[in-house]
Parts: structure tokens; C-alpha cells; sequence
């Protein structure tokens, strides 16, 4: 099978990503203002208590999926064993998980919200995105991604109209989820073959799913279970709504620097099958380098534009948002370089239970700040404990790949990405004083602080910006001339 373009697979990853978090972003400013806080802040805590079910009904499947398809997509009967199995297992894992959250649903108070949700779990039982994965197929998702996302938000403005209709805002969130992922299953007759009902053991290496399960639960700890705790020990369901928005921008710029992550593992899982480590070695380190290259702006844009940014985008009452932002901007640093060492090298090259150790260090030290943390300073503890978790797991992981992967590797290049990224967080700031928050002013300042960035890093003559313009340029010439 040929081998796919890694830049053109980042980019579709890149647009399904950002298409995951664009539709709510589009739609926040809308239902900030019919919802209100209270209103996003119970939604956000039920689909948090959701989001268990649905990560027993996962396991560890989808990424052992995605893996293992990685292994072996060259191989027509060894993919189609692989994937037959895997769906069968994720399959009763999905259906054993759904039977108890309806039992659990009854007994809650707002059991018509999370029987609605229920919708989330199904769309587990009928998931293919990790096969399609696997192939490195990243364009097909897209193409579901952007049509489901465009019927979502025509959805929204069209039958969201009041703070009753929670109900339907709900409905809208996890049927499309469902919708999405069974569109998906014409494209795998493509790339696997009908079942040998004779050989398939979906429990085969359950070992392995459960182990990659592990690390899943602790990564749920402190992403999800922050907006649990928000709500048990505040019982103030407006600081679930103030954490909620913050982390959704927080989020949106931290897919750009993820979604290489997604794309890597099967590239890397491929080479690592080979045994070619130093082309493992090589696409490590520009996943480093990529991180400081697009999360240092990010991380110092988000900082400077949000008091800009906030109260024409949410709407008067979400002023707290302003400072969770500017907290929760350094996870996409953080975030982005545990990825890298983590996700993209931990797991394809086999030492997922390295992987899952330091992440259940990080979980532990996320929930312990969180019970101090968030009973004395609300949901911005709970940011503070998220910053300070992951930058925990990025420091262990560097630590146990330092062998093979140096400080050089590593933060080398950091240095003008940094100096650059300072100086247009200081111009932001200034702007900050100066303009009104207004969409205008606010598209003033990204604008003048992308300029700034880019135009340092022209001076600082840095090779990874250069060479990629240069390419990029170099193609849109080439179409241009009808090459």
C-alpha cells in the first residue's frame, strides 16, 4: 500500500479537529446568551458523568486500534482479523456499559437529560474512526466531520431558542456524535474483508487493551473529572459554566499542536514495525520542535487577547472566563510536549505501561491540587491543578526517554520561538489598553500578533519557518501555473 502524505494527513486531521471544537465555538456566543452560565454549567457537569460510561464502553480500544491497524496495513487478512476483533470487543464492552448507565440514568434527577446522552455511549458501539486511522485514511473523516458539523449548527440556531430547551441543545450534542460515526462504516468494506468467524478472538489480547485503558482513565481524571469536582464541592453550577467556555478556547488552540499526534502514531507504529529508529528519531524531534514552533505564539496570543477577546464573545456574566483563559493557555505547551514523548512515542513503540505510569502521577497530583485548590479558589483551581499535572507528566516522560532523546532535542530550537513569542505578548498587551473589546479589535490584534511572530522568526532566519513557507509557497506556484 502506498505511503500516505504525513503533511496532508495533519492537515485533514488538523480541519477534523478544529471542525470538533469550531461547531461549538460558533455556536457559544448564541448559547451563552440563551443558556446562560447555569444553564452551560449543567450540561457541562452531566455530559462530564457521561464521559465515564463512555470511557468504560471505550477501554483502551481506540487507540490499540489504531496501533495495531498501523502494524499491519499492508496486510489485507491481518488488518481484517485485527479490526474484525477489535470492533467485536469494543462492541460488548459498549453494550455491557449502556445497559448500566440506563439503570444509573433512571435514578438521577435530570434522567431525561442523560438518557439523551445515552446517544453518546451508542456511537462507541458503531466507532471505525480509529481503523480508518490506523490506514492513515484521514480525509474520508473529514468529509463526515464537515457535513455532520454544518447540520449541527443549522441544528442549534434553529431549535435552541430559550433556556427550556436544554433538552434539544443535548439531543443536538450526542445524536450527531451517533450519526457521525455510523456514516463512516461504507468505507471500511474498502479495507477489510468479511470475518473468518473461525479465527476471530476478540479477546485475544485484552491484556494489552486493558493496559492502554489505564493511561485513558488517569488522562479522564483531569480533563474530565475537573468539572465533576467543580460541581461537587462549589455546588455552584455557574463555576462549571465559567471552566467550561474557558476550556473550550483553551482546547481549540491546543488541537493544532495535538492533532500531529493523531496522525504520528500509525507513521510511527509503521517505521517502528520496520525497525527503522532513526527515521522514529528524526519525526520526534520535529514533533518537538513543531510544539514550540505553534504552541509558544499560541499559548502568549491567548494571553494577551483575552480580556479583548472574552466579553464580546461570551457575553456579559462570563467575565471570570478572562483569567481561567490565561491560566489554562499553558496546557497547550504542556499538553503538546507530553504528546509528543507520550502519545506519539510511548505508545507506538510498545511502552505504553512507561506511558501509563506517568500518567496516573499526573492524574493523582491533578486530583489531590484539586480538592485543595478548587475548595479555596473555585474553578480556578482546578485550572491551576490542570497546568501543574501535565507539566508534571511532560517532566517524567522527558525523564525517561532522556537516553534517547537529549535536552538538545528537545528544547533547542525553543529559544527564538520563545524571545519571539515575549515580544508579541508584550504588543498584545499594549494593543489590550489601547482597543475596545470589539471582534474588530480583537481580529486587530491576532492579526498584528501573528505578523510580529513570524516577522522575528524571518529575522532569526529560522530554518523550520523558512523551509516550510518556501515549500508551501513553491506549491501554490506549481497550481498556479497549472503544473
Amino acid at each position: 500500500m502506498a505511503e500516505k502524505s504525513l503533511k496532508k494527513n495533519y492537515l485533514y486531521n488538523l480541519i477534523y479537529q478544529i471542525l470538533s471544537l469550531l461547531t461549538p465555538l460558533i455556536t457559544t456566543p448564541y448559547l451563552s446568551r440563551v443558556l446562560g452560565a447555569n444553564g452551560i454549567g449543567t450540561v457541562s457537569y452531566i455530559e462530564s458523568i457521561v464521559s465515564y460510561f463512555a470511557l468504560f464502553a471505550v477501554l483502551g480500544i481506540n487507540l490499540y486500534g489504531q496501533r495495531e491497524i498501523s502494524y499491519c496495513r499492508d496486510n489485507l487478512s491481518k488488518r481484517t482479523l485485527v479490526f474484525w476483533e477489535t470492533k467485536i470487543l469494543q462492541t460488548i464492552s459498549g453494550v455491557v456499559v449502556l445497559l448500566g448507565f440506563v439503570i444509573f440514568a433512571l435514578f438521577q434527577e435530570n434522567k431525561i437529560l442523560f438518557l439523551i446522552f445515552s446517544f453518546n455511549i451508542i456511537a462507541v458501539l458503531v466507532d471505525v474512526v480509529w481503523f480508518l486511522q490506523g490506514m492513515e485514511e484521514f480525509g474520508k473523516i473529514v468529509l463526515r466531520n464537515v457535513i455532520l458539523k454544518i447540520i449541527g449548527v443549522v441544528y442549534i440556531f434553529t431549535v435552541v431558542k430559550t433556556q427550556n430547551d436544554i433538552a434539544q441543545y443535548v439531543f443536538g450534542l450526542s445524536f450527531f456524535s451517533f450519526l457521525g460515526n455510523i456514516s463512516l462504516w461504507p468505507y471500511v468494506i474498502k479495507y477489510a474483508n468479511k470475518p473468518d468467524w473461525k479465527e476471530i478472538r476478540p479477546f485475544r489480547n485484552i491484556k494489552v487493551v486493558m493496559s492502554l485503558f489505564v493511561p485513558t482513565i488517569a488522562i479522564q481524571i483531569y480533563t474530565v473529572l475537573d468539572k465533576t469536582m467543580i460541581g461537587i464541592i462549589t455546588e455552584d453550577s455557574f463555576e462549571n459554566g465559567y471552566y467550561e467556555q474557558a476550556i473550550k478556547i483553551s482546547k481549540m488552540a491546543l488541537v493544532v499542536v495535538a492533532s500531529l499526534g493523531t496522525v504520528m502514531i500509525p507513521r510511527i507504529g509503521y517505521y517502528f514495525g520496520k525497525g527503522d529508529n532513526l527515521a522514529v528519531h528524526n519525526v520526534i524531534c520535529r514533533g518537538y520542535r513543531f510544539v514550540w514552533f505553534i504552541g509558544i505564539p499560541m499559548c502568549s496570543g491567548l494571553i494577551g487577547i483575552s480580556s479583548n477577546f472574552v466579553p464580546w464573545f461570551f457575553g456579559p456574566g462570563f467575565e471570570k472566563v478572562i483569567p481561567l483563559l490565561c491560566i489554562l493557555s499553558f496546557l497547550i505547551l504542556s499538553i503538546g510536549i507530553n504528546n509528543v514523548t507520550g502519545v506519539q512515542y510511548m505508545i507506538p513503540t510498545n511502552r505504553q505501561n512507561l506511558f501509563t505510569t506517568t500518567v496516573l502521577i499526573g492524574a493523582i497530583v491533578n486530583f489531590v491540587l484539586n480538592l485543595v485548590l478548587i475548595h479555596y479558589y473555585e474553578s480556578t483551581g482546578a485550572a491551576i491543578s490542570s497546568v501543574i499535572a501535565e507539566t508534571v507528566i511532560a517532566l517524567v516522560q522527558l525523564y525517561i526517554v532522556r537516553k534517547e532523546f537529549s535536552l538538545k532535542d528537545v528544547f533547542g530550537s525553543a529559544w527564538k520561538y520563545l524571545i519571539s513569542g515575549v515580544i508579541m505578548l508584550i504588543l498584545l498587551i499594549k494593543l489590550g489598553n489601547i482597543l475596545t473589546p470589539t471582534i474588530i479589535h480583537t481580529s486587530v490584534m491576532v492579526i498584528s500578533g501573528a505578523t510580529v511572530y513570524f516577522a522575528l522568526l524571518y529575522v532569526f532566519k529560522d530554518s523550520f519557518f523558512i523551509d516550510n513557507v518556501k515549500n508551501i509557497t513553491s506549491k501554490m506556484m506549481k497550481k498556479l501555473r497549472g503544473v
